[in-house]
């Protein structure tokens, strides 16, 4: 396969504000699609992507639980008017639920109320509501704004009956509403799930549990469908529940009935964990924000957080540097996983789920710019 020339390069440099150099074209390329966006993926890419989204200041805890029974898990980051809102999980025995909180300056954040609970009934949900905003701007740099369909918005999230943290079978429903998000209220539910473990044609790689579920516009239809879900789920063709967790994609049309697209996970790293897949557009690049843990050749550290790139949003190259996040920290000296990344105003926020070796579990942020050193803490344990 031919290069792409080194004036593609320089173009795309320009439309993402990259600052790439194009003095050279003779490095190692790797292609990215098959389909209607074939560009080649140079090593340079990689690298000025990695430049572009590093974030090697580590502010600190912006949200804990506010006792030690409870565990903060999964933000997820919108704008409205000058206002930033946060989704993000509780845990506290039972199951997840999802909260809301708002900001006015990305760092500090004040609880709205629920916005998922758990159902006193017999739902194929009442125990697990663990929630992701769907259809957001993913423009880099852009507004953030929550965008809608039939003036609706939606979440997907993975539910399940099961008590216990993540526990039982799990699996993608879909929540909607036409209030404004910005407000703490109940959305509603579809009353099955989307897709599950179950289903007819369930694959090997999502054929015990399913786990958090992102969901993009695609206005190019790389795909041949305008709504693609980005999912992560464990499976195996001999031993299901024993299997590795991996990403793979769904597509829709109406974003009610889903079915899986392809026939192999998108990114795999055949043992542990590679899961919460989040989607930014560069120009022509798509950058994928995800997550790593206990693969075999990473055995000094347990969860971290890594990044892909894709020009047609179905193949995508593995960033083969360094972490974007990886524990550091007395906050994150266990886990430091589950990003969702914003750049505002020149400078890159990466929100992580942190915890420390005494399983405390909150919400920190990383950030391009040094801005100081976040003042909160988690609660002191008992002795």
């Amino acid at each position: 396969m031919m290069k792409q020339p080194i004036t593609y390069l320089c173009a795309l440099a320009l439309l993402m504000g990259l600052g790439f150099s194009c003095s050279s074209n003779q490095e190692k390329t790797t292609v990215s699609g098959t389909g209607p966006a074939l560009h080649v993926i140079t090593d340079s890419v990689m690298q000025q992507v990695y430049e572009e989204i590093k974030t090697p200041h580590k502010y600190g805890l912006v949200k804990i639980p506010p006792s030690n029974d409870l565990k903060m898990d999964c933000p997820s980051i919108f704008r409205e008017g000058d206002k930033w809102y946060m989704t993000y999980l509780i845990y506290g025995g039972r199951g997840y639920e999802t909260w809301l909180a708002e900001s006015d300056d990305l760092l500090h954040w004040e609880d709205k109320g629920k916005i998922m609970s758990f159902s006193d009934t017999t739902d194929w949900d009442m125990n697990q509501k663990a929630g992701y905003i769907a259809l957001q701007d993913m423009e880099w740099g852009g507004s953030y704004q929550w965008d809608t369909y039939e003036d609706k918005h939606w979440m997907s999230y993975f539910g399940g009956n099961t008590r216990g943290y993540e526990a039982g079978v799990l699996s993608i429903g879909m929540a909607f509403t036409g209030q404004a998000p910005t407000t703490a209220h109940e959305w509603q539910r579809l009353e099955k799930p989307v897709l599950t473990p179950h289903d007819e044609d369930a694959r090997w790689w999502d054929n015990s549990t399913m786990y958090k579920n992102s969901i993009i516009r695609d206005e190019h239809e790389f795909t041949g469908h305008p709504f693609i879900m980005y999912y992560n789920a464990r499976g195996d063709s001999i031993n299901p529940g024993r299997g590795a967790e991996r990403i793979a994609m769904a597509v829709s049309d109406d974003m009610v009935n889903w079915e899986r697209y392809g026939d192999a996970p998108l990114i795999n790293h055949h043992k542990g964990i590679s899961g919460d897949a989040y989607i930014q557009q560069m120009g022509d690049l798509y950058v994928m924000f995800y997550f790593g843990a206990f693969w075999p050749d990473r055995e000094n550290t347990t969860a971290f957080n890594r990044f892909a790139v894709s020009s047609n949003l179905v193949d995508w190259v593995d960033w083969e540097g360094e972490d974007l996040i990886s524990p550091s920290e007395p906050y994150d000296d266990l886990f430091a996983h589950k990003s969702f990344v914003v750049k505002h105003n020149g400078v890159v926020y990466h929100y992580y789920c942190a915890v420390n070796k005494d399983e405390q579990r909150g919400i920190a942020v990383a950030t391009s710019k040094d801005l100081g050193t976040s003042e909160l803490d988690f609660l002191p344990l008992e002795k």
